[in-house]
């Protein structure tokens, strides 16, 4: 092959690279652009209230597992989510939530945060929650203690990456593929859901519907009854969800077709 036709052909593939890369990156610029990310709120002063999507221990005595993920802080919220699950044992007064905050490292901690004090659906930072998930009754309460046994053995307790992870959502699809009968379907927009623990590269998906195969988070594809195909470049993931007739895109998340 000539030079000529060599710098030819690794100009198109540059600008197919390229090219890529932009469409990736255009929901996630098109949210900072018209999203509703809070970008000036200092996280000291960001609110972590309830969104009152939870029932009151007092007014639901049911054993309740719920699954939440809102816009993660900052800039990071055009490309990503932070998720975590809370539950509460039958006529108990209080929920359990359990989450990874990576910045406990910096104490020394584990990054597995179990608090009995939080609302179930609290802000994120001011990002309103969206409830992913609820079981209810006889379904919970049998849950729970799988949920439980599997945060104790959550490999990644002493380590935390944004991206590609492990992280919040890594911790999430974890505990998801330990207690298949959670059932959870987690958004495109949860980067770190695809960081296989242990090395792994074949794994159930978080809802147990189908199978996926992962390169460390950066690379892979999935295909499954609840997510449908799902493909995953460099992080971002982007598919089509055939079950609910919905598009799977990097920083929009789940849309109805």
């Amino acid at each position: 092959m000539s030079r000529q036709p060599l710098s030819r052909y690794l100009l198109r593939k540059l600008a197919w690279m390229v090219a890529a890369l932009l469409l990736l990156l255009a929901g996630p610029l098109s949210v900072i652009a018209f999203g509703e990310l809070d970008l000036k709120t200092h996280w000291s002063e960001a609110s972590h209230a309830s969104a009152h999507l939870a029932p009151s221990p007092a007014a639901a005595q049911e054993a309740i597992v719920q699954v939440y993920a809102a816009r993660a802080y900052n800039w990071r919220g055009a490309f990503g989510v932070h998720t975590w699950i809370a539950t509460k044992h039958r006529a108990a007064d209080h929920y359990r939530v359990y989450q990874v905050i990576g910045w406990n490292l910096y104490r020394g901690h584990s990054v597995v945060s179990i608090d009995d004090r939080s609302a179930p659906d609290f802000r994120w930072y001011n990002a309103m929650p969206k409830l992913l998930k609820e079981h209810r009754g006889s379904a919970a309460e049998a849950m729970i203690p799988q949920i439980e046994a599997a945060v104790e053995g959550y490999p990644y307790t002493h380590r935390y990456q944004v991206w590609p992870g492990p992280n919040s959502n890594t911790f999430v699809a974890y505990i998801a593929r330990q207690v298949p009968a959670l059932g959870v379907d987690l958004p495109p927009t949860a980067i770190g859901k695809d960081y296989l623990a242990d090395g792994a590269w074949f794994a159930h998906v978080p809802s147990g519907s189908g199978w996926q195969l992962s390169l460390f988070g950066l690379l892979g594809v999935s295909l499954a009854r609840e997510e449908g195909i799902e493909f995953n470049l460099l992080g971002l993931s982007f598919g089509i969800d055939l079950n609910d007739l919905a598009l799977r895109l990097p920083g929009l998340g789940r849309l109805e077709i």
